[in-house]
């Protein structure tokens, strides 16, 4: 007799494993997204709620999750925006600073990653690959290692306090990763079409420009805000660069001053936290088509 014949039919009514993992992962799957989005969101939503109280509404109840609109305060936010001779925090003056800091290193950082990039995912030349490896290589030192001698080298050629001191030291620290990650994007790119560009009579910067670069344009949308997140949120070498002079503080330097203060209240200090979050979350979902996009760009290649 064949095999199939010899199979024994399930017992009707009796236990079946795929269709109880099936109904298991239809509960577990919502309760699981839900409980992530409790997770991520509530204390982004505590903190907007706490920065439009009252200090006295606070104090009388703190753990109140929701207020009428009578209650609603904007203080808060003019004490925090309002320039320091108006008796405010500045907060205009660091977020002018942070995204001339952050632009800045996007821009740089791209101009040099591009070429780069691009250059190790499609030309040959002697340890290809030992030079990727050396790009990711540097990422892996932590900050603290380099802040003593960029503190030194920077205060003898008077660049401290500057805030193109502090571009140039965020570049080179986001600049190795970036080539490195830009590089599996380029590798992505069908090598037919540059070709193809050759043999019009594009040479290796038009075929770049004119191919490559529309191509891996998530890639680059990707990369750039993960710069900018870096750039905006960045404290360590702020604090060392920028400390003795205030008006080139930046966002992230000026909230710290904020949870650093007895004579600063809660509510002001979540309404510079929340200053300090908005862009990164607009910017997110602006580019969150282009973004997914660039996350899974190169992913076969590596």
């Amino acid at each position: 007799m064949s095999s199939a014949t010899l199979q024994k039919p399930a017992a009707r009514g009796g236990f079946n494993r795929d269709r109880f993992e099936n109904g298991l992962f239809r509960v577990l799957k919502p309760l699981t997204i839900i409980v992530l989005l409790i997770v991520a969101v509530f204390p982004f939503y505590y903190m907007v709620l706490l920065s439009f109280r009252t200090l006295d509404s606070l104090l009388q109840d703190p753990g109140a999750l929701w207020i009428s609109v009578d209650e609603l305060d904007l203080s808060t936010y003019f004490e925090v925006l309002a320039p320091v001779s108006d008796g405010g925090q500045g907060f205009v003056v660091f977020m002018r600073n942070s995204l001339l800091v952050a632009l800045s290193t996007v821009a740089l950082t791209l101009l040099v990653a591009i070429p780069g990039s691009y250059a190790v995912s499609r030309l040959a030349f002697f340890g290809r690959r030992q030079v990727s490896g050396l790009f990711l290589a540097v990422y892996f030192f932590p900050s603290i290692l380099l802040a003593v001698p960029l503190f030194v080298f920077f205060t003898q050629v008077g660049l401290r306090g500057s805030l193109v001191g502090l571009v140039i030291v965020y570049v080179s620290q986001v600049a190795a990763v970036s080539i490195y990650t830009l590089r599996n994007y380029f590798a992505t790119v069908p090598v037919s079409l540059e070709e193809a560009a050759a043999i019009d009579g594009c040479n290796r910067l038009q075929t770049m420009w004119k191919i490559s670069l529309p191509l891996a344009m998530p890639a680059l949308v990707s990369n750039g805000l993960f710069i900018f997140m870096i750039a905006w949120n960045e404290f360590l070498f702020a604090l060392l660069f920028l400390v003795e002079k205030r008006d080139s503080w930046t966002v992230s330097l000026g909230l710290s001053q904020l949870s650093g203060s007895i004579e600063v209240p809660t509510t002001v200090l979540m309404a510079g936290s929340v200053i300090l979050t908005l862009p990164i979350i607009i910017l997110f979902f602006a580019s969150e088509r282009l973004l997914v996009g660039g996350l899974t760009a190169g992913a076969e290649k590596g």
